[in-house]
Order: C-alpha cells, then structure tokens, then sequence
C-alpha cells in the first residue's frame, strides 16, 4: 500500500478517491478456499465449478396423487362415459417395488413416486372416483384407513395425453450439465441445489469477519442514560450491519475511550477474530484523535504490527481517512472518520469494496446510473472535492431528488435515502434538469448483489 509502514502522516498530499480505493483493493486480497458443510458455507462464494453428477430428476416420477396409466386406455373418457381401469396396486414416494401397468390396468401413485413400467401419464385423483364408484372426488383416504384403495376398479373421467403430470427425468438438470459456477454467492436456492445433486460440502471462500469499533469519551451505548456532553454510539451498529449486508461475519466491538494505549490493546484483542478492522472516529486533527495518535506510529515490529497512514482526500464528507495493516498477519484496517455521514459514505466507497474483494467476487462496486437531479434550487459542491450527497432516486422516472443538507451529523436525511449524488470534484454547482451519476444503495443488500 501507498505510503504504508512510513509511520508518518503525509501531510502534502491530497489524495483522490479513486487513487484511495485503488491502494486498498490493490492490498486486500481474497481470503483462502475452505471447505464447508453446506449450511455453513451460506452467504459463501463457490471457488469451483459445480458439474451435476446425477441428473434431476433422477426419474420419471409422478406430479400428483393420481393414478398412472396408459393413454390408449383414458382416450375418449368422460364423467359421463369413464374409462374403468383395474388396480393393481400403489406406488408411494421412496418405496421399492415397483408395478408395471398394462393393458387396462392403473397403479394408485403419490406425488414424487417413480412412473411405473408401461404408465405413460398420471390423471389427478380429482379426475377419477377413487375406487369409490360415484362422481368426482377431491382426495385419497389414508392407506393405513383403507387399504382396499390400492385394488379394486378406478373410473377415470377425462383423457390424458403422453407425459401428463410426469416429471420427466432430467427435466431440471441433465447429469454434466453445469449447476453452478465459481463466484456464486451461496444462499437458499444454490444450497437447495447443491443438496438435490448430492453435495454435502462445497469448496468456498469464507465470509470475511469485521470487528466494528467506535472511538470516544463522548459515546453511550444505546438504551442507556445520557451525561452531559454525551451522545449514542450510532457508528459501531451502522458500520456492523452495513457490513453484514455486505457479506461479511461482522462483529461489534463496544466504543474506546480517547485514550491510546487503550486503544491499541483493544485493537490487539480483537485481531485473532479479524480479516479486517474498521474503525471510525479519532483521525481528523484535533488534539483528541486517538486513532491517529495510536496507530501512526506504528511499526513492524511492535505489539499492534504493520502500518497505518492518514490522508486527506478530495472529497466531502470523508475527507481525514487512515488505511494500513496492523498485528502478525498484517490484518488490512481502515480508519473512518466519526461524524456519521461521513463514516457511512467512507464505507461504502472503500469498506464495502474491501469486504467483497475479500470474499472473492469479481464485482466489488455498488451499481451506479445517470439520473435528472430533481430539486428546488442549485446545488453547490466545494471545488477540488468530490462530493456525494444523499438522495432519493426513482428508477421509473430516472430522476433523483436530494434528502437533506450536505452536513456530514445529519443522520435522519441519511435513513431516508437509497443513492449517493456524485459531483465531481471539478463541479462547483448543478442545476436542476442536469443529469448526474448516482450510486444506488438500495433499500436492502443480499450478500451477492452489487
């Protein structure tokens, strides 16, 4: 990484967002492949190809509860003239021996169940009297009730044409086709997948765990009482969920103290749960930054390890950021600044890309679109910064609207908006009709969408 393991603050330089993000995917690297109960590998993204080994489904297997027969006997058939066939037994789901139908002959079968020899469709029970001689019914009775169902005669009131209510084998997946491909996310349906084709374990790279922490003296946990001069700790649960959201195992540690040394060792505590640390508050230029103050000096090989730098970037809100490696494992940290807006926004363009890269996924970035700004009055942006504003975008009129000024506390503004307002960082003002480009947050993020 740019500038890291200086121990310094570069002072001099201003950095652009992109040149920022670019130093931090260009230092996280995806985690290693591990191998997974499927359960555990939820959220996970697949490291190999997965070839089909058994098509599905597997057999020719019944749709309904009905009745399998074969078409030439049903032709023509009707409530008023039925085709009555001879039972010849029931085919349950996951049972063995199996019946073959003949001329004139039905087998009782349940959905699921394998179509027997000579059976060329299944008729619904709906379709027939169920053995019981009188019109149309709407079910079966238990074996276990009436076992005499499984014998005896069957009329059938309407036709059935080849294939009718059959699951054709392989009609889902053929035996080496390809189910899923390396960079899938794994969630309900892939997993569902994988278990039908017979996989216990699947090769992945593990979701990436995140300790969250908060710096200072001024921070309450919510639910508790407020002091004087005191605020909640809003920061360490919107970063921990947003990264959650963002697929990683994210874990919450409770606010430091502006106290360095305290710092530091709660940072060293937590590296044995980490792939990465993010941190917010405490590196602007005040005399009570404690982030900075405990983590710019940081050297190889002292107890907390790696390097860390503060930058000024070029943009607005988020201007103070840190970004290096700490402990043994020069575990990646990226330092946000407090104020929550500008703790979100930092997120989102460099957290969330490093969490992902970390998990393996070729598309780290959230997804972005042209819009018509829609707004009562100009908007202004501070030369030389980029400025992202929070707003609310519709995709059916392609336009988006600002919510809320561009002060960097103003949190409520924040719930309320589902994309980030870009003006460049050579863009003074910008009129309403003008198109700009928004990033789309979106109103909740599945571990594989962008």
């Amino acid at each position: 990484m740019s500038g890291t393991n200086t121990g310094t603050t570069d002072q001099d330089r201003v950095w652009t967002v992109a040149e920022h993000l670019e130093d931090v995917l260009r230092t996280v690297r995806p985690l290693e492949p591990i191998e997974l109960q499927l359960l555990d590998a939820q959220g996970c993204v697949l490291v190999d190809d997965v070839v089909v080994p058994v098509s599905l489904p597997p057999f020719d297997n019944s749709s309904m509860d009905g009745y399998a027969v074969r078409t030439a006997d049903v032709a023509g058939a009707s409530e008023e003239y039925p085709a009555v066939l001879t039972v010849v037994g029931d085919v349950a789901a996951g049972r063995g021996g199996r019946l073959a139908v003949g001329p004139g002959q039905a087998a009782r079968i349940m959905t699921g169940a394998p179509l027997p020899p000579g059976a060329e469709a299944v008729v619904p029970v709906e379709w027939t009297d169920g053995g019981l001689g009188g019109g149309p019914v709407t079910g079966m009775r238990a074996h276990s009730a009436a076992p005499e169902g499984a014998s005896g005669q069957v009329r059938v009131h309407r036709t059935a044409s080849a294939g009718a209510h059959v699951r054709a084998q392989g009609s889902d997946v053929r035996a080496g086709d390809l189910a899923l491909t390396a960079g899938t996310v794994l969630d309900a349906p892939q997993i569902a997948l994988l278990a039908a084709i017979g996989r216990g374990t699947v090769r992945v790279r593990p979701r990436p765990r995140v300790v969250v922490l908060s710096t200072g003296s001024e921070l309450v946990p919510p639910g508790e009482p407020l002091g004087e001069g005191q605020i909640f700790d809003s920061n360490s649960y919107a970063l921990t969920a947003a990264a959650r959201a963002a697929g990683a195992l994210a874990y919450r540690v409770g606010a430091v103290a502006d106290d360095a040394e305290t710092l530091r060792a709660t940072i060293e505590d937590q590296l044995i749960r980490a792939d990465l640390v993010v941190t917010s508050g405490g590196v602007s230029v005040g005399a009570y930054d404690v982030v900075k103050e405990a983590l710019s000096s940081v050297r190889d090989e002292d107890v907390a390890g790696g390097g860390v730098d503060f930058r000024v970037l070029a943009m607005q809100p988020g201007k103070p950021q840190g970004f290096g490696s700490i402990g043994p494992d020069h575990t990646p940290l990226l330092a946000l600044p407090g104020n929550p807006v500008s703790s979100y926004v930092s997120f989102e363009l460099f957290v969330r890309p490093a969490i992902r890269t970390l998990m393996g996924l070729s598309d780290v970035h959230r997804p972005t679109a042209r819009a018509v700004l829609r707004a009562d009055k100009t908007l202004t942006s501070p030369a030389g910064r980029t400025q992202y504003l929070r707003g609310r975008h519709d995709v059916d009129t392609g336009e988006v609207t600002p919510v809320g000024g561009a002060g960097s506390h103003l949190v409520a503004a924040l719930a309320q908006a589902d994309a980030l307002i870009v003006v460049p960082r050579e863009v003074t003002s910008v009129e309403p009709g003008e198109d700009v480009d928004v990033v789309l947050l979106g109103r909740s993020a599945a571990p594989g969408s962008a």
